[in-house]
C-alpha cells in the first residue's frame, strides 16, 4: 500500500518550493483578487522604498540626471543637521507616548467595549475609531485650541478664571508637543483597535469555562492566561500598526502647527523628509531621511515580533 506524504514532515528547498507552488494554485481564485491590491503595493510602496536607498547616495534635484554622492548625504544628517537631531528626539518622544501608551489603551477600551451589551459594542466602537476616519478632525481640535477668546478651550478657562489672557496653544512652544500628542492618541484608534477588538470577538467561550473549572477566580487571571495568549496574530498586527503610525507621526502637527512648527517644537523624522522632498526637492536627501526611518522602523518590528511571537504558537 502506499504511503500517504506527512504534510508536517520536513522538506528541503526543493521541496518546499514546490510545496508553495502547488499550493499557490489550488488557491489561484484568492491571489486573483489579491492581485490588484498587490500590483499597487508593489508600484507605490515596494518599489518606491527599495529605491530609496540608492537615491539618498545621490544628489537629485527631479529635473536632473542624479548625480552619486557616496556617504555625503548620511555624513551630512548625523553630524550636521541641527534640525534632523530635534526631529530624531520628537520623533522618540511621540513613539513613546503614541506608541506602547495608545496600543495599551487601545486593548483596554477594547476589552471594556467586550464586556458591554452587542447594541452598544457596536456604537462604541463606532465612537473611538471614527476621528481615525476623518481628517475634519484637524479643524475641531484647531477650533478648540485656537489662540484667542473664540477658542473654546481658552474660552472655558477665562470663563472660569483660570488664565486672563488667551495662551497660545498651537504657537507656544510650551505647548505645542503636548498637544500634537493629545491629538494623535486621540485618532491612533484605527486598524488596531479594529483587529484587536475582533480578537475578543474570535476567542472561544469554552476555555473561559474551561479555565474557571481549573481554578480561575477573576477577570484579571481570565485576560492574562487566556485573553491574551489566544489573541496573539491580533496583538501583533495592532502592535505594528501602532510603530507604524508612531514613528510616521507628522501629519498631524503638520495640520495643527504647520509646517515648520514654531522653533521645530513638533518636528517629526517625517516632517523633515517631506520639507527636503516635497518642498526643497532635495530628493537624495530626503531618500536619505526616509531610509534611516525605515531602518528604525524595522528594528521596532523585529523587537515587537520578538516579544509577541511566543503568543503566536
Amino acid at each position: 500500500m502506499a504511503k500517504k506524504a506527512n504534510p508536517n514532515a520536513p522538506m528541503n528547498k526543493q521541496g518546499k518550493l514546490a510545496y508553495t507552488w502547488h499550493m499557490m494554485k489550488v488557491n489561484k481564485g484568492c491571489y486573483g483578487l489579491l492581485l490588484p491590491f498587490m500590483s499597487l503595493f508593489l508600484v507605490f510602496t515596494v518599489i518606491p522604498v527599495v529605491m530609496s536607498l540608492p537615491i539618498g547616495f545621490t544628489n537629485f534635484n527631479m529635473i536632473q540626471t542624479p548625480t552619486f554622492t557616496g556617504l555625503s548625504n548620511f555624513y551630512t544628517l548625523f553630524l550636521n543637521d541641527d534640525t534632523f537631531l530635534i526631529a530624531v528626539r520628537n520623533t522618540l518622544i511621540f513613539a513613546i507616548f503614541t506608541g506602547p501608551f495608545s496600543y495599551i489603551l487601545s486593548f483596554f477600551i477594547a476589552w471594556l467595549i467586550n464586556e458591554m451589551h452587542p447594541i452598544l459594542k457596536t456604537l462604541f466602537t463606532f465612537i473611538f475609531y471614527a476621528p481615525s476616519m476623518t481628517t475634519s478632525v484637524y479643524v475641531t481640535w484647531q477650533l478648540i485650541l485656537s489662540g484667542d477668546s473664540y477658542g473654546y478651550l481658552n474660552a472655558i478657562l477665562m470663563d472660569i478664571g483660570l488664565i486672563n489672557s488667551p495662551i497660545q496653544f498651537l504657537t507656544d512652544t510650551n505647548y505645542i508637543l503636548a498637544v500634537v500628542i493629545i491629538v494623535q492618541l486621540w485618532i491612533s484608534m484605527g486598524a488596531g483597535f479594529l483587529a484587536i477588538r475582533a480578537g475578543f470577538q474570535n476567542i472561544d467561550k469554552s476555555m473561559y469555562e474551561a479555565g474557571a473549572i481549573e481554578g480561575i477566580k477573576n477577570r484579571w487571571q481570565e485576560l492574562f492566561t487566556i485573553t491574551i495568549p489566544s489573541m496573539g496574530p491580533q496583538l501583533l498586527f495592532a502592535a505594528v500598526m501602532q510603530i507604524s503610525s508612531s514613528f510616521t507621526v507628522g501629519v498631524v502637527g503638520q495640520n495643527l502647527v504647520g509646517l515648520p512648527s514654531t522653533d521645530y517644537a513638533a518636528h517629526t523624522i517625517m516632517n523633515h523628509a517631506t520639507d527636503y522632498g516635497s518642498i526643497r526637492y532635495e530628493m537624495g536627501y530626503a531618500a536619505a531621511i526616509c531610509f534611516v526611518l525605515f531602518a528604525a522602523m524595522l528594528l521596532a518590528n523585529k523587537g515587537v515580533n520578538w516579544l509577541l511571537g511566543k503568543y503566536l504558537d
